[in-house]
């Protein structure tokens, strides 16, 4: 069987930038008239896409199939870990979730998903020029490496030449290079062909004697600085990334919107959309101190419903939102948001932890069942009119997708799928508004209206800004690393000057 290229992409520890690395990659390639397709053998997120067809991968390797031009597809994620606490997580392979197991069972499983893994990875290197590898975490778990199916082993197996990323904005980035060398096998570090030092703030050439030692070292070259990107327009992985946002929580001129970030908080890329916005600002909000006088409140998805609206009453945010919305303040709710907004939460089968119900917040006539399976579909949605939120709304169309365990039965819909089914609800005064879809505020038409009924409602200013060209992003990535690594001799380890 023939088989293209590959080339691997790994890290000193998690959030180097192996995620944007690999995407940035993927383009580069694809302009150059390869056929490129990203893979990652295993991820642990609660940030997933559903990809044509049904079936949900990693959120950054759907991003990163887009920056290839290519159809995302079940095969570059095989495994995504899906956390639900207590050191257990939904196990999901090509797509399907297979079941939830605590971390010592996972371990044990890995014997037999490895097989899944190298199967997704030789289907792709048959039919596309080049296949992207991203590692996860770090090859230099020792603790983790025996049943390590992310890292090295995965280029043992495709023999894949691998970049080893390390953030510098972090410090100590030529200990983490060296380090991490150091503590891979002989084999392993043959395979290690080049470092590249991410997230400069600084001039390159201050660090022009640290690039040569670490050469000097390990006998492996720096093949490229990438500076510091401040937007770079493309979806986060990991929740980790929130805690980089600023924290800011005074007075703002525009529409200030208030997400509470839930322990198990899922799809936070739903609200890119909206922090691209001129005239709005959103803030991540833990604890009720910090909730202050937003004019939106969202609840949004998460990975275990009953467990963090077990979270929000105990933090005492559920009163403070209850507050909030006695006094007028709007609120959303996305996926298990939209689940805590109605009456009740019944899992009688125990599919999301141990059986039971929990009272919701009964903001909305509607209330859920959690029952075997898992729905995941793309979702073309048409919106009804309505007072407040939902106000000049009718008849308009969104585009999202949809990731849920349990159906939720609604006394008054006001959205439909295309095949007509109830998928959100808006409260009788029009202040409370819940659906299922994922990825909605992307669509320009909803998200505009919606934030003018909201800036209408609060008094506030609010003008749409330039809709951004998410493809054009991938292109500025690909540019700056374009002018920052040495891609020709990527290349030629990826491709044995094949291009």
């Amino acid at each position: 069987m023939a088989r293209g290229g590959v080339l691997m992409v790994q890290g000193t520890a998690s959030s180097a930038g192996k995620s944007l690395l690999v995407t940035g990659l993927c383009r580069v390639f694809t302009r150059r008239g390869l056929r490129v397709a990203p893979f990652k053998a295993q991820n642990m997120s609660n940030n997933a896409a559903v990809v044509p067809g049904g079936g949900e991968i990693g959120r950054a390797q759907y991003v990163q199939a887009l920056a290839a031009r290519a159809l995302p597809r079940v095969e570059m994620n095989p495994v995504l870990l899906k956390p639900e606490g207590n050191l257990r997580s939904q196990v999901v392979v090509l797509g399907r979730p297979v079941g939830t197991l605590h971390a010592a069972a996972y371990q044990e499983a890995k014997a037999h998903i490895w097989q899944d893994v190298t199967a997704a990875l030789d289907g792709l290197r048959a039919e596309f020029d080049l296949v992207i590898i991203e590692g996860a975490g770090s090859p230099a778990e020792i603790n983790l490496k025996a049943r390590d199916i992310s890292n090295m082993r995965v280029a043992r197996y495709a023999d894949a030449p691998v970049l080893i990323v390390g953030d510098i904005d972090r410090g100590g980035v030529f200990a983490h290079l060296y380090g991490t060398y150091h503590l891979l096998e002989p084999e392993e570090q043959g395979l290690v062909k080049g470092f590249v030092i991410n997230k400069l703030r600084g001039d390159p050439s201050l660090l022009e004697p640290g690039l040569r030692d670490i050469e000097r070292l390990t006998g492996v070259p720096v093949v490229g600085v990438v500076p510091w990107i401040r937007e770079p327009g493309i979806a986060e992985e990991d929740s980790v990334a929130l805690d980089r946002r600023k924290d800011e929580h005074g007075p703002f001129r525009g529409v200030d919107v208030a997400v509470i970030r839930l322990p198990r908080i899922a799809n936070f890329d739903d609200f890119d959309p909206l922090e691209r916005e001129p005239d709005v600002r959103v803030r991540y909000v833990e604890h009720p101190r910090q909730l202050g006088e937003p004019d939106l409140a969202v609840l949004p998805g998460t990975k275990a419903t009953r467990d963090d609206l077990a979270w929000l009453w105990a933090s005492g945010l559920a009163e403070a939102l209850g507050r909030l919305r006695a006094a007028g303040t709007p609120v959303v709710g996305i996926c298990g948001g939209f689940q805590m907004l109605g009456a009740t939460i019944e899992d009688p089968l125990g599919v999301e932890g141990e059986p039971g119900a929990a009272e919701g917040l009964g903001w909305l006539a509607c209330r859920t069942r959690f029952a075997p399976g898992k729905v995941t579909r793309s979702s073309r949605v048409r919106l009804a009119g309505g007072p407040g939120l939902l106000e000049g709304c009718g008849g308009i169309h969104a585009e999202g997708y949809e990731i849920h365990a349990g159906l939720t039965e609604v006394a008054r819909a006001a959205a439909w799928t295309e095949a007509d089914e109830p998928i959100g609800a808006l409260s009788a005064d029009g202040m409370v508004f819940g659906w299922y879809v994922h990825g909605g505020f992307a669509s320009r038409a909803f998200r505009t209206r919606l934030l003018e009924n909201v800036a209408r409602l609060r008094g506030k200013p609010f003008a749409p800004g330039r809709d951004d060209d998410a493809d054009a992003a991938f292109d500025r990535l690909a540019d700056v690393l374009e002018s920052s690594l040495d891609i020709e001799r990527i290349a030629d380890w990826a491709l044995g000057g094949r291009v």
